[in-house]
């Protein structure tokens, strides 16, 4: 493992691959494409290989024309069991991005980090002139999201969010049959999202920080904070420090295929309004349950509220409905989704496989199923359902501009500032 002293500073490292991502052309030059490559490999960093990151992992090691050459993640549990997983020693293996970043050899990464870090991170690499697959969701703001197309765009970067139902069959089949008006004019649609899936007793303590996890590194951006085991791994997602709750969690899979049924998947509402049940206690403070309403300047409208399962997603046209979820796809009247296969006029992005099809968009340079911008509007819609939470109160957005009308107290929430020395400059 490189030394300690070999560890880039952030201003240095910034400025270093600032430079040398403006000096290549559009397709990188790193082993896949330089004279480096005679296996013609991609040659994949993984960045976070806890849960949904060691999922990751396994599914790119699977991949037939991949080779992951490197592995960072500041809790160095997490990093020797992915080390061991992809059978690298520990000469592969960091605790620190920046190091896995600075490597020539790498020509894409994948970001499974908790949710404060993606957007740096995702930043950070675009700017080293890697390509990308980041988790949802995709951003920690709705500002951030912004700066994150807008640097992907200038780099010319292949971008894959990995909100996976965007490739599964059931999804792709719901949303092609409501774009193509089999349940007539799209009226509404419901979200339901799942509840809490953890908790946390009222009172909690600051505990030693393990001596495997860099807690510095692990909160980066975000509020310093003591450490107690329930801030870290998994229940961050319930803490407005790291993350948006269930809303951002599961709300970014439900609304994700919401916004692709209408075709709004690179805008968003004019209006949200609803309520959610906050903690009054204890260490988590995201809501725990919702009743949100979004409207479309088109009048339909998005609910979206606490459910059951792993969510779900309900078209209601004016001639039926199309309900989709992870477990069951049907339709009201049953002949709706009896139609032939690919023979709508509307045929919506395929993708078999959410991974597979990253990989084949860095050999073509074509856009991804989930690209950059569909990952931020979809990640928007969820931080102004929260916002409008917090302040209680209807909020008008403009999709175009990315801002409350006439609200600079609301406005306000659609950034949060970023703990010295990091930042997107």
């Amino acid at each position: 493992m490189p030394s300690q002293s070999s560890f880039l500073s952030r201003r240095s490292f910034l400025k270093g691959i600032g430079a040398s991502a403006l000096a290549v052309p559009w397709i990188a030059a790193t082993s896949l494409f330089g004279r480096t490559a005679p296996s013609n490999r991609i040659a994949l960093g993984i960045i976070g290989v806890g849960g949904m990151g060691m999922g990751n992992l396994r599914g790119f090691l699977n991949q037939p024309d991949t080779q992951i050459v490197s592995i960072c993640d500041a809790d160095r549990r997490h990093l020797e069991e992915g080390l061991a997983e992809a059978g690298l020693d520990s000469s592969c293996g960091t605790t620190d991005f920046r190091e896995l970043l600075a490597r020539e050899d790498i020509d894409a990464v994948v970001i499974s980090t908790p949710d404060h870090w993606h957007v740096p991170m995702a930043v950070a690499a675009v700017r080293a002139g890697k390509d990308v697959y980041c988790e949802k969701p995709l951003t920690l703001t709705i500002a951030e999201g912004r700066v994150l197309c807008d640097t992907v765009q200038r780099y010319g970067r292949v971008f894959q969010t990995g909100s996976h139902q965007r490739s599964d069959a059931y999804f792709h089949r719901a949303c092609q049959l409501v774009r193509n008006g089999r349940i007539g004019d799209l009226k509404n649609i419901y979200v339901e999202i799942p509840p809490n899936n953890r908790t946390c007793p009222p009172q909690w303590s600051p505990e030693p920080v393990p001596p495997e996890l860099d807690y510095e590194l692990w909160l980066g951006p975000a509020p310093w904070a003591p450490y107690t085991s329930q801030r870290c791994h998994y229940t961050f997602r319930f803490i407005f420090d790291y993350s948006g709750g269930q809303l951002t969690n599961w709300g970014s899979h439900q609304i994700d295929i919401a916004q692709w049924g209408h075709g709004t998947d690179l805008t968003g509402p004019v209006w949200v309004e609803g309520t959610g049940e906050l903690p009054k206690e204890g260490l988590f403070d995201t809501a725990l349950s919702y009743n949100l309403v979004f409207t479309y300047a088109d009048g339909v409208r998005l609910f979206c509220r606490t459910g059951g399962g792993t969510g779900s997603v309900l078209f209601e046209g004016s001639r039926g409905k199309i309900f989709v979820s992870r477990e069951r796809f049907y339709s009201e009247p049953e002949h709706l989704i009896k139609y032939a296969v690919g023979k709508e006029p509307i045929q919506l992005y395929y993708s078999r496989d959410h991974r597979r099809n990253f990989l084949e968009c860095i050999r073509s340079r074509k856009t991804t199923a989930a690209p950059a911008e569909i990952g931020h509007r979809t990640a928007s819609i969820c931080h102004l359902g929260n916002i409008a939470v917090s302040l209680s109160r209807p909020l008008q957005w403009d999709p175009v501009k990315e801002e409350f009308v006439g609200d600079e107290q609301a406005n306000r929430l659609r950034f949060r500032p970023m703990r010295s020395p990091w930042n997107l400059v």
